[in-house]
């Protein structure tokens, strides 16, 4: 038996809600001063305004209106206009003390068409300063996600985006350079792309999320994931260097990417192929982009031996820039919910297995839940789970950790009254920060921030308007917002922090 086995054999004596945190009390442990906190976003979620002042479509734009539905019959052309509100949710951010914001830019409402000799949309641009000014104007510093999900419609239709390396990094970069150019004088914190694995597996694998390409549709899901992966490390790759090359020494501002991912227990701890199994699942769900961009190596081992030739290689060139961009990145931007159990299986892989036969769940071997479930049964609270992934990721990569993500939608969160009354998701809150002061304090980490997900309820993606992740509820008949006690939870929680550090 290994050394780790053991340590899981040892723990018999204590309850699994104990393991991974979860039946714990709140205690609002210290932060560090400077730490900074505020809430994020994402273009399609948020902005509405889908065909207002020139914007093009994206692959949600067309995704969203497909028939029969794939997001419950539900679309995000109007969602929280936030395109039209921008004065007055900037004002209550303010309002609830927040110190940073994280949006995303739309990449077709600058550039419609989207590739590297299209027209640039004036009013797009117009758009983002405004937003950007606002922010400033009531001190609150943005953070700028220059991809999160929306690929313009066009570049599919063209050469199938993601699909073609070359093509799109080309005009991926243009349109990179053009927000730099216009933005980068007041934007000093920059992310190349939002959840490259979700983007890769959910995108062109299972369909679940546009373009929504499957095995059903006739898509070749066994190839696609790994080359769309491949686009997203090599396009981040480029924009870092060119962004260090061009803009940073005259700009000074920092850059990366957001990767997510949960923390994965093994499903039996007694069993070696289990404990293996997580390991290995986080080599391939965080691992498959963080060696490449934040180490400059080759993909892992695990993924090498199992894709064989699935996987897409790296030319000398390549890995030349990998090593080149990797230490330009300034910050590991972690998006982080839950935590998984895994379990190794016998049984033959699907052809188009993305997981190296690997099954998640929430409950153990000895049918012990991981932790209480939200309104999505995949999330649950295990904060324990969390201060592990921290402390994981600090070792492998050895960069301060920003959290741009991390909330949950409460159980029955239907109507307002309980929409205010969040409890549920003020003690997930409470834990999870509670876990980034242990890893700092306790483990060493160094964690320099937290994003709150999301500012306001907004468009769910495929669930559409079903789950409320946000900490400001949104009347979607009359766009009214109110914050929840979440909001002030954190609002009161930062302030006492930062007051304990004085």
């Amino acid at each position: 038996m290994s050394e780790e086995a053991k340590m899981w054999a040892q723990a018999e004596q204590t309850t699994f809600y104990q393991l991974t945190g979860s039946d714990v009390a709140v205690r609002n442990l210290k932060l560090p001063a400077d730490f900074i906190w505020g809430a994020a976003t994402a273009a399609y979620q948020v902005e509405g305004a889908a065909s207002q002042d020139g914007k093009g479509k994206s692959i949600w734009d067309t995704y969203s209106h497909s028939v029969p539905s794939r997001t419950n019959g539900e679309n995000a052309d109007v969602t929280c206009d936030h395109y039209n509100r921008i004065d007055e949710d900037v004002k209550l951010m303010k309002s609830l003390g927040m110190e940073t914001y994280r949006f995303s830019i739309a990449w077709s409402r600058v550039i419609p068409l989207a590739g590297h000799d299209d027209p640039i949309n004036e009013a797009g641009i117009a758009f983002y300063n405004r937003l950007i000014d606002a922010l400033l104007a009531h001190d609150i510093t943005p953070s700028v996600t220059l991809y999160h999900w929306d690929a313009p419609q066009a570049l599919y239709d063209r050469y199938g985006a993601f699909l073609s390396t070359n093509e799109f990094r080309v005009d991926y970069t243009r349109y990179a350079r053009l927000c730099f150019a216009r933005f980068g004088d007041r934007v000093k914190s920059w992310v190349t792309f939002n959840e490259p694995y979700i983007i890769s597996i959910f995108g062109h694998l299972n369909g679940s999320l546009a373009p929504g390409h499957c095995a059903e549709a006739g898509n070749n899901t066994m190839m696609e994931p790994w080359r769309v992966g491949h686009t997203i490390i090599l396009s981040h790759a480029s924009v870092v260097q060119m962004y260090a090359d061009e803009f940073q020494p005259s700009q000074n501002g920092k850059i990366s990417i957001v990767l997510n991912g949960h923390f994965y227990e093994p499903h039996d701890a007694a069993k070696q192929a289990d404990i293996d199994a997580a390991r290995i699942r986080l080599e391939f769900y965080i691992g498959w982009f963080g060696d490449s961009i934040f180490l400059g190596k080759d993909y892992p081992a695990s993924m090498k031996q199992y894709l064989g030739a699935r996987l897409p290689s790296f030319t000398f060139n390549d890995l030349e820039l990998l090593k080149s961009a990797c230490s330009k990145n300034a910050f590991y931007g972690m998006n982080h919910y839950s935590t998984k159990l895994a379990r190794q299986l016998t049984t033959p892989a699907d052809e188009d297995d993305w997981t190296r036969n690997i099954e998640e769940s929430s409950v153990n071997s000895k049918g012990e839940e991981i932790g209480p479930a939200s309104s999505m049964p995949w999330l649950r609270v295990a904060p324990g789970g969390f201060r592990k992934l921290l402390n994981w990721v600090w070792d492998r990569y050895h960069l301060p950790i920003l959290v741009t993500e991390n909330g949950c939608p409460c159980p029955g969160e239907i109507d307002l009254e309980v929409a205010v009354d969040d409890q549920f998701r003020q003690r997930y809150l409470g834990l999870y920060l509670d876990s980034i002061s242990q890893a700092i304090y306790e483990d060493g980490v160094k964690v320099e921030g937290y994003y709150a997900w999301s500012l306001m309820d907004n468009f769910e993606w495929s669930s559409g308007y079903g789950p409320r992740y946000g900490i400001v509820h949104v009347d979607y008949g009359t766009l009214k917002r109110t914050p929840k006690n979440s909001a002030y939870y954190l609002q009161e929680t930062f302030q006492k922090r930062r007051k304990d550090q004085v």
